[in-house]
């Protein structure tokens, strides 16, 4: 496999000195008197379309000009308009231009700047956070596209000190996601997943992305819930002209792709993530546990036959993966508005096979001795629909509005078929789990920028988001048999379902959630300069207010079979045909159905969060600059209940916290600075970590509840970052950062009897969290080297150290859900790493792209620390996940401007995703999982995702010109 990669590499790079029939234009623009950069002059080469703006240091680039004689045209704002004649292009080198610029002698009469600042590339991007006054780190548009990354959470984590888990959820500086907050746009997100605090990046298509930035220390300006970091996604904007592009991809992944699988059926558009009116609960049930089990034994099961005998399973062989994206621009003019929009439509149709080896140990003196083990087929097909679509009025240059609005539709159906064995017990078993889940977010809103002569500024947002989520019909059922068990024909005996009096969420039945979250926002922002506005530094001054309603419903249904006497006959049928409606009889020898759902399991949420903030700058010469700010932040939180048209009060917290910031930065030089940074934040507890409400999570065997006696987390934050930037897309920086958080909420394991595992919520004492970042990205503009100019070299380590002490006590519900203190003595470690945390984390990538003959290739890198994936007890060992390294190969070719070809290998090493306990509680995994003795540890869950090759094709109709 590596020799085959290794060849095509080499072809790749020698042919792309083959096409080398242009050469580049380089050079730095500077005001001729006072030699500072001219930020945005226009360079352009006459009689051709190629053109470029300067940069924030007042460099430029042309590439791809043909070889031969040119005049250069520079222009700017009040500056005069300079040509330079002759200027000599060869093929394959480098022509550089340094000039500098008069400024006009006359006053200027209306000036109109209809184009805009790029922000999508990577240039941009550096520019961007050298300029922000908090700490910073981000990703461009242009390196997303380089990476083919398919959507956010993938290209995210290129970003320093950054990591993902499950494929769709941040970690920022080891901190779990419920550390970080999330914006589109500038308006914070509303949560996509029921159990936990949590932003789906994989929601977010990479198409649909302009920039990424994220920001590390706090400011007035930012939203104070968070510790590791802000994640501001910024979508496209404004197309530079008329266009329409489309792209389609093809996937192939190891181990999935044409092999067979076993699936369910559902009705429906499940193509398009959507469900049958089948696979909802009938309204003829009773909305009440209560009400629906003081039926007889014969109307219960009148209700059971509503639901659809749709168990058995069928065989598939699994097609290739299938994504299409489809791409729109338009800019015209009303009259004297400058109106443009951007459209982005996304379909993709994916498929993961996996077999994961899942075992429970009896954690007794001995390693390694199994209390039950399994083999899990786990079958997913996921569909995807995203559309964004965003208008832009200019009306002229002091007023812009926009309407942006981003849809996103995710169905997932996943069929897992378990077989294995409860060894202690003396039992195989079978066991299925059938789901289906869908996940919609809409955000909507509508802006404004308004300029108020040179010194003053003003913009607001208002926004309404939607979040919802379902899973309709979650059927599980699980066989055994006793292992030796022998039948009268002398084969195996059959297996035997499992039908309990009383229905649990881990034997046979159906499930049904549904959540629904909206959220009102409205922001206002302004800015004010005090001093000549030309000043290169002139002080600012910054407020704003920050309002949001948010609103969620949330109900759950589960309803579980069980037989009547003796039904040995119809349990030991297949799972197709044991829910047969002649079965389902509620007569002696038959089934008929509980319901287990209780009060407490829907819940109604509301909070309202309004906020203010001031900012200023303070000046100590044209080098170091000081930034104070001052936050104050009011959230009411409520949680509700409604038992028989009767809410019942669970939660009601208000509190207000001041949030003081303070930003300071030292200009070293100009391409050098030093930042300091301190900030309060704090962390609120989500509805569902609130909720008192049990949910089974299949894959990890456990429940988990929430806990109503949550406190708000305080955390402060200390951050000092040296910041060197010798081009303007180089860049270098070391990063050190300290965090002390105060009652931070922290997952916790219930010491619970047997091996049944619950967790829940509680709040620590205290934790820190401390660490270095390191980053580069090496250019080598100035090579003699064609190819060694192309070439890019990125790269960033992550070093980080965290603690929790928990105490003496903490406080959570029990399994009746009655709250009470637990003593830790002897029951779990007090002080222990973050739930999540990862030690390290480190992240390369090999760029490369000749503008000439249009080939890229990059080769990157990925690999983070074993972290703990469920927090452990006396009884049961803490469980990691331990490191991966993963590597990727993406190469794509230009053609004739129109057609670009790309070819992507994800994940080529394919190592095993895995999940180990920490039997002898070392606090690290070592690799002898298979010995006896006291200081083996043992592996929980272990599977392989398989490497991915995509094949694409995207080609833009008609000639698409960047205009800057």
């Amino acid at each position: 496999m590596q020799t085959r990669i290794t060849t095509l590499l080499l072809f790749f790079l020698s042919a792309s000195f083959a096409f080398a029939q242009t050469g580049t234009i380089r050079g730095f623009i500077k005001d001729a008197k006072t030699k500072d950069a001219l930020i945005g002059a226009t360079v352009l080469v006459e009689g051709t379309q190629i053109g470029a703006a300067a940069d924030v240091d007042g460099s430029f680039s042309l590439a791809a000009v043909p070889s031969g004689s040119h005049k250069i045209i520079i222009s700017f704002v009040s500056y005069k308009t300079k040509e330079i004649p002759n200027v000599r292009v060869e093929s394959g080198n480098i022509t550089v231009i340094d000039t500098e610029m008069d400024e006009e002698g006359t006053a200027l009469q209306e000036v109109v700047v209809r184009g805009a600042r790029a922000t999508n590339t990577e240039v941009a991007v550096i520019s961007e956070i050298k300029q922000l006054k908090p700490i910073a780190v981000g990703i461009s548009a242009q390196q997303i596209q380089k990476s083919q990354d398919r959507d956010a959470a993938a290209a995210i984590r290129r970003v320093p000190g950054v990591s993902i888990v499950d494929n769709r959820f941040v970690m920022i500086r080891g901190l779990g996601s419920r550390y970080n907050a999330v914006l589109i746009n500038d308006v914070i997100t509303p949560s996509s997943e029921v159990d936990t605090r949590s932003f789906s990046f994989d929601l977010v298509p990479s198409n649909i992305i302009d920039r990424m930035i994220v920001y590390k220390s706090g400011s007035a300006e930012s939203p104070g819930d968070f510790a590791g970091g802000i994640i501001k996604i910024y979508t496209k904007r404004r197309p530079d002209q008329n266009f329409f592009d489309a792209a389609a991809t093809i996937g192939y992944r190891q181990n999935t792709t044409l092999q067979s699988a076993q699936t369910h059926t559902r009705s429906g558009a499940n193509f398009l993530g959507l469900w049958g009116k089948d696979q909802m609960r009938s309204s003829a049930f009773p909305t009440r546990s209560a009400d629906f089990n003081v039926l007889n034994n014969q109307e219960r099961a009148s209700f059971a036959r509503l639901f659809p005998n749709s168990w058995a399973l069928k065989d598939i062989n699994i097609a290739p993966d299938m994504r299409l994206a489809f791409n729109m621009g338009k800019r015209f003019n009303i009259g004297n508005i400058d109106v443009s929009n951007i459209t982005n439509v996304n379909y993709s149709l994916t498929n993961q096979l996996a077999d994961v080896d899942l075992k429970l140990y009896q954690n007794g003196v001995l390693a390694n001795e199994i209390f039950e083990k399994y083999t899990d087929s786990n079958y997913q097909r996921q569909s995807r629909i995203g559309v964004l679509h965003n208008w832009t009025l200019r009306f002229n240059p002091d007023f812009t509005m926009e309407w942006k609005t981003l849809f996103n539709q995710l169905g997932n159906t996943e069929t897992v078929v378990r077989n294995g064995q409860k060894v202690v017990d003396g039992y195989d078993a079978l066991s299925y789990s059938q789901r289906f889940e869908n996940r919609t977010i809409v955000t909507t809103q509508v802006s404004g920028d308004h300029k108020f002569g040179e010194l003053t500024k003003l913009n607001w947002i208002t926004g309404f988001g939607y979040t919802g989520r379902w899973e309709p019909d979650w059927k599980r059922i699980r066989f055994q048999r006793l292992t030796d068990a022998v039948g009268a024909d002398g084969q195996p005996a059959p297996f035997q379902a499992v039908t309990p009096n009383d229905p649990t969420a881990n034997e046979v039945g159906h499930f049904f959630s549904k959540l629904g979250e909206r959220v009102l926002t409205l922001s206002v922002n302004g800015e004010h300069a005090f001093g000549n506005p030309s000043d290169r530094e002139p002080n600012r001054i910054r407020f704003g207010v920050y309002g949001e309603r948010k609103d969620r419903d949330y109900e759950a249904h589960f309803y579980g079979y069980n037989n009547i006497g003796n039904a040995s006959a119809i349990l030991t049928q297949g799972i197709g045909s044991i829910f047969n409606p002649e079965n389902i009889n509620g007569q002696t020898g038959g089934l008929t159905m509980r319901d287990g759902t209780r009060d407490l399991d829907s819940y109604q949420g509301i909070n309202n969060y309004t906020a203010a903030y001031l900012s200023g700058d303070l000046n100590f010469g044209r080098k170091a600059v000081m930034t104070i700010g001052f936050r104050g932040e009011y959230n009411n939180q409520q949680l509700h209940s409604v038992v028989v048209n009767q809410k019942r009060e669970l939660v009601n917290n208000k509190i207000f916290i001041p949030l003081p910031s303070i930003n300071f930065t030292y200009k070293v030089s100009e391409k050098q600075n030093f930042r300091l940074a301190f900030s309060s934040t704090l962390n609120r507890p989500e509805f569902r970590e609130l909720a008192p409400y049990a949910y089974y999570d299949f894959n990890l065997q456990a429940d988990i509840r929430g806990n109503t006696t949550l406190k708000t987390a305080k955390i402060q934050n200390l951050d000092a970052k040296w910041e060197f930037y010798p081009t303007a897309n180089e860049l270098i920086s070391v990063t050190g950062f300290y965090k002390h958080f105060k009652n931070p909420i922290e997952s916790f394991l219930l010491p619970v009897g047997g091996n049944g595992l619950a967790y829940t919520f509680i709040n620590a004492g205290t934790a820190q969290n401390y660490g270095v970042e390191m980053e580069i990205r090496k250019g080598f503009a100035n090579s003699v080297s064609p190819f060694i100019q192309n070439l890019t070299l990125v790269g960033n380590v992550s070093v980080i150290k965290s603690t929790v002490n928990l105490g003496d006590f903490v406080q959570g519900p029990d399994l009746g859900g009655e709250i009470q203190n637990y003593d830790l003595t002897g029951l779990t470690d007090k002080k222990r790493p973050m739930a999540n945390q990862s030690p390290y984390l480190i992240n390369a990538g090999v760029y490369y792209a000749d503008p000439v003959s249009g080939w890229q290739w990059n080769l990157l890198y990925n690999v983070f620390g074993q972290r703990i994936f469920a927090v452990g007890n006396q009884n049961n060992p803490t469980v990691y996940e331990t490191p991966r390294n993963v590597i990727d190969l993406n190469i794509s070719k230009k053609i004739k401007q129109n057609l670009e070809i790309r070819l992507g290998i994800q994940d080529i090493l394919n190592q095993p995703v895995r999940f180990a306990q920490d039997f002898n509680r070392d606090g690290k995994i070592g690799k002898d999982v298979t010995s006896l003795s006291a200081n083996a540890d043992q592996d929980i869950r272990k599977f392989r995702r398989g490497s991915y090759f995509t094949l694409t094709a995207a080609y833009t109709f008609g000639r698409r010109t960047v205009i800057p």
